[in-house]
């Protein structure tokens, strides 16, 4: 299963034009996340098969997604937890799995992998050389009678022109459509098996070595490690499976539980982050030489993340409960997933950090990989990340990106408006935390802890598997750049709000965002 799993995750040919993998957005050297360090700084979505079309978000880490479980709300705690994606889109209510249905969607995202048809991923196994083992695995039927204009729908991008909005343009039998339905879930089933294996997720950090006595964590790491769980109350969200510890002189006296920990609370949240205008869907308005026009709102969209979903806006998919859960859109507007922290700072060997500025013990510039943190990419390095939940309320400005006044610098002392405004759905147990910088950068030190593939017993060489097949080129720090200015040479200004309001089938769609969205 973990061999099929992996043959499937880099298989160009599941996509119309052969030049898609799941792995062209996620790869190993960074977490299976962004792999291209200029798409990470610039337009942050990731081209799909047909290079003019771009999705909304960044490519979200596969490492321990298989551990967020079938989306829930929990009435006690009035939150939801579980499913997968940004928005929670894939709630696993189908499969039970909610990682399994998160692969189901690429191959058919007409900004992604974006076939017009599931059926195209049974079709195109059909001429796969691993076709053997697919069936050994999993016992598919492939006897399905394909109509003769196959190939040449599964060659097109989904929502071209000629399939009339239709999702199931291949004519195929009640019979062969439940085949092709099964192979369709089983190729999900078997990227979710990859992504559960030690391939993926091993829990081989250098904390995980720290845990078990094989590794000392350094003075900045320890102190970064008590800031996590204390004065940073980063794992209030990001759980440790330890208790947090607020006030000074207060005794952790939790209890470590069994198994080891994912570092998420396995829940969504609305951190007030900022619109980002370099997302490429914004400018995707027009119709493409398919016909198709990816995001009709243009400049009027808004992320409303899982408060989208819950009313099945655009950009997103059905709320399969409806009937129980519109009623929570307000309350969930603006809100993504707690992404685990676990690999947030894997970077590929040759570039050993993410962060601008780094020198070696020569005082020698070290070269780095640029990342893009939280959904639309805003953040640029680990540093900003930090900051950003330490300041966000000490400097807020009523602008939008690349607007602040003059005498401030953009995510330093100037934060921009929250694209999802609202106190009463912002998270604020963050965003004046009191932190020193140095306190700041002790918290990014510990991040970098969490990054798999550390030997004890060779501590300078990862054993992540495929850590080492990155074959760009890693970034170098320009005159005056450091971690907390990082990426604002490619800041593009916004456009006016006022003259481009909220989308009326984002904003307008009841029940209403509980405030007005700019």
């Amino acid at each position: 299963m973990r061999i099929l799993g992996g043959l499937l995750n880099y298989d160009e040919n599941i996509s119309p034009f052969r030049n898609v993998a799941c792995s062209s957005c996620h790869m190993p050297y960074a977490g299976f996340s962004g792999p291209i360090p200029s798409v990470n700084l610039t337009m942050v979505a990731y081209p799909g098969t047909f290079r003019y079309r771009a999705n909304k978000r960044t490519a979200q880490r596969y490492t321990y997604s298989p551990f967020f479980a079938v989306l829930q709300y929990n009435r006690a705690q009035g939150l939801f937890f579980g499913g997968e994606f940004w928005d929670g889109r894939a709630t696993g209510f189908k499969l039970q799995s909610p990682d399994a249905e998160q692969a189901q969607h690429p191959p058919v995202d007409t900004g992604e992998m974006g076939f017009a048809d599931t059926a195209c991923i049974a079709f195109r196994l059909t001429e796969a050389v691993y076709r053997p083992l697919f069936e050994l695995v999993w016992g598919a039927d492939f006897d399905i009678r394909w109509p003769a204009n196959t190939a040449e729908i599964c060659a097109i991008p989904g929502g071209a022109r000629r399939f009339g909005g239709s999702a199931t343009p291949i004519a195929l039998s009640p019979v062969d459509r439940t085949k092709a339905n099964n192979i369709y879930d089983h190729w999900g089933q078997s990227i979710s098996f990859l992504e559960h294996t030690p391939d993926v997720s091993p829990f081989t950090s250098k904390f995980d070595a720290f845990l078990v006595g094989n590794y000392t964590l350094t003075a900045d790491e320890m102190a970064g490690y008590n800031l996590f769980n204390g004065k940073g109350n980063c794992n209030s969200c990001h759980v440790d499976g330890r208790s947090t510890t607020l006030m000074p002189g207060q005794t952790d006296t939790g209890n470590t539980p069994g198994g080891q920990a994912v570092f998420t609370c396995l829940g969504y949240a609305n951190e007030g982050l900022p619109l980002n205008p370099r997302l490429p869907l914004f400018y995707e308005s027009t119709p493409d030489r398919f016909g198709f026009t990816p995001n009709p709102d243009g400049f009027r969209y808004r992320d409303l993340g899982f408060g989208n979903f819950m009313r099945s806006g655009p950009q997103s998919a059905p709320n399969p409960n409806a009937f129980d859960w519109l009623q929570f859109a307000p309350m969930t507007d603006g809100q993504f997933q707690v992404a685990t922290a676990r690999n947030v700072a894997m970077t590929p060997p040759q570039c050993p950090t993410t962060e601008a500025g780094q020198v070696d013990a020569n005082g020698k510039p070290i070269p780095y990989f640029q990342k893009e943190f939280f959904h639309n990419g805003y953040i640029k390095s680990l540093k900003q990340l930090v900051h950003f939940y330490n300041t966000r309320d000490v400097f807020p400005f009523q602008v939008t990106s690349g607007h602040c006044p003059a005498g401030t610098t953009e995510k330093v002392n100037c934060w921009p408006q929250p694209e999802v405004p609202n106190p009463q759905i912002i998270d604020m147990t963050t965003g004046m935390l009191g932190l020193t910088d140095q306190e700041e950068n002790q918290i990014v030190a510990f991040l970098q802890t969490l990054t798999d593939g550390f030997d004890p017993a060779n501590p300078t060489v990862s054993t992540y598997k495929n850590i080492d097949t990155f074959t760009g080129q890693c970034m170098t720090t320009a005159p005056g750049v450091t971690a907390s200015t990082q990426g604002n040479e490619t800041l593009t200004p916004t456009w006016s709000l006022t003259q481009f309001p909220c989308a009326t089938d984002i904003c307008g769609v009841a029940p209403l965002p509980s405030m007005p969205i700019p």
